[in-house]
């Protein structure tokens, strides 16, 4: 899903000569601690709460002595960089423009928070299953054959390189709630299972990590 698909919010777009604080009364009325500044229809930058305690609450946002931050992501770009960028940088709102910078809207992060729950299928049943694995020996080809030689399917498969070990940590997400006869599989062909979860833990875990996301996004 491309940013432009996503459903922007009703956020008041900032001017140069707006004052800190109109800004400061904007933000707490939105509950959001930045919002975007443009200038004859271009996307100037962020302004941050924080930023704007610190001074003269007179001074126009082109006054103040903090350059604005640059934050920004395209509309044609998939939706996770939006949220990968708001989770770097702390950011509660993130502006989307288009290949000439030109400002089209702004998300945020909480709603892009939602957004990576659908798309992970975090809501729905299944059991999670880690492999390890050296890089060379990863084939896609042959973990779906084991998994689907058990009457199952995998509905994820995301991977993370330990470069210390040149091995491959593999994810799988798998639509069936009992797996110990596919963890056996596995295991028959070498694989190295670190770990797996049947629905109830993975749920469980899935919802604390999903609040210790919200709350660490601070919204």
């Amino acid at each position: 899903m491309l940013v432009k698909d996503l459903s922007f919010e009703a956020l008041p777009q900032l001017k140069l000569s707006d004052r800190v604080y109109q800004v400061l009364s904007l933000m707490q009325e939105h509950h959001v601690m930045d919002l975007a500044v443009t200038n004859e229809g271009k996307l100037a930058g962020l302004v941050n709460e924080n930023t704007l305690l610190d001074v003269d609450d007179e001074l126009s946002i082109s006054e103040i002595p903090q350059p604005l931050r640059t934050y920004s992501v395209k509309e044609d770009e998939h939706f996770l960089k939006a949220f990968a960028l708001a989770t770097a940088n702390h950011l509660s709102v993130v502006p989307v423009v288009d290949k000439e910078n030109n400002f089209i809207g702004a998300i945020e992060s909480n709603r892009l928070a939602g957004y990576v729950a659908d798309f992970l299928q975090l809501q729905d049943p299944g059991a999670l299953i880690v492999l390890e694995l050296e890089t060379s020996q990863y084939s896609f080809a042959e973990i779906t054959k084991i998994v689907e030689a058990n009457d199952a399917h995998i509905t994820q498969l995301n991977t993370r390189a330990i470069r210390e070990r040149n091995a491959l940590e593999i994810t799988i997400r798998i639509n069936k709630l009992e797996v110990s006869d596919i963890v056996a599989s596995f295991q028959r062909y070498d694989y190295v299972v670190k770990y797996y979860f049947g629905e109830e833990l993975y749920t469980n875990e899935l919802k604390e990590n999903y609040e210790n996301l919200m709350n660490y996004l601070n919204i």
